[in-house]
């Protein structure tokens, strides 16, 4: 009699033991996950708020918006860069020279029509350095084409304060109006080649060379 109870008091111990150890696993099991969700949600949060707290990447340059045909965009260290069309030219006044030059195509003679190259720059501002005597002089303006052709101006060349003859952004050539898609012509009176005629004209950017000879070693 005694060995049956003892026997049934084991059996109930070992019952209990093993309800107790089940709810034991059931509340860990639980808590795990719980813990896994909120660390989810913890990550999640924290992902979420670093994205809104991380700024966007900005470009190394800023986008330049594409020309259209015959436009002319006027840049580089001026203080309001524009664009101008042929039809923006032809409504400023206007100058006239009879040129001479040698080409790939011979002796050249033409009478061309336009506007002071010095005009359409002064309109941007161009920042020269006035605490330099003639800090004007120290700019350069650099004229680029169809087909990347590229020349280069000293300021001088182009300030009627200095230069003899004035540079031309041509809207006609010999009475004959150039086409609104092929923009307007550079045209340098005082050079004997017509490497600086500039034809099909895109850009006009303004410069100062002393960056470059400053930084020189």
């Amino acid at each position: 009699m005694c060995g049956r109870q003892n026997q049934r008091r084991a059996g109930l111990a070992l019952a209990a033991a093993a309800l107790l150890l089940a709810g034991c696993g059931q509340s860990a099991d639980t808590k795990g996950a719980d813990g896994a969700k909120d660390g989810a949600k913890g990550g999640a949060k924290g992902g979420a708020a670093a994205g809104a707290s991380a700024p966007a990447p900005a470009s190394a340059k800023a986008s330049v918006a594409p020309l259209g045909p015959g436009e002319v965009r006027v840049g580089g260290e001026v203080a309001k860069p524009y664009s101008v069309t042929l039809a923006d030219l032809r409504k400023l006044p206007q100058a006239s020279v009879e040129v001479k030059f040698t080409s790939a195509k011979g002796e050249q003679r033409h009478t061309y029509q336009g506007v002071p190259l010095h005009d359409v720059l002064k309109t941007a501002e161009p920042r020269f350095d006035a605490a330099k005597k003639n800090g004007q002089l120290r700019g350069f303006v650099s004229a680029t084409g169809g087909g990347d052709y590229r020349a280069v101006f000293a300021w001088a060349e182009i300030d009627p304060g200095f230069a003899k003859s004035q540079v031309l952004l041509a809207v006609s050539e010999d009475g004959v109006a150039f086409d609104d898609a092929a923009g307007p012509r550079l045209v340098v009176p005082q050079d004997t080649k017509g490497g600086r005629y500039v034809s099909e004209l895109n850009q006009l950017w303004v410069g100062v060379v002393d960056p470059v000879v400053d930084g020189a070693k």
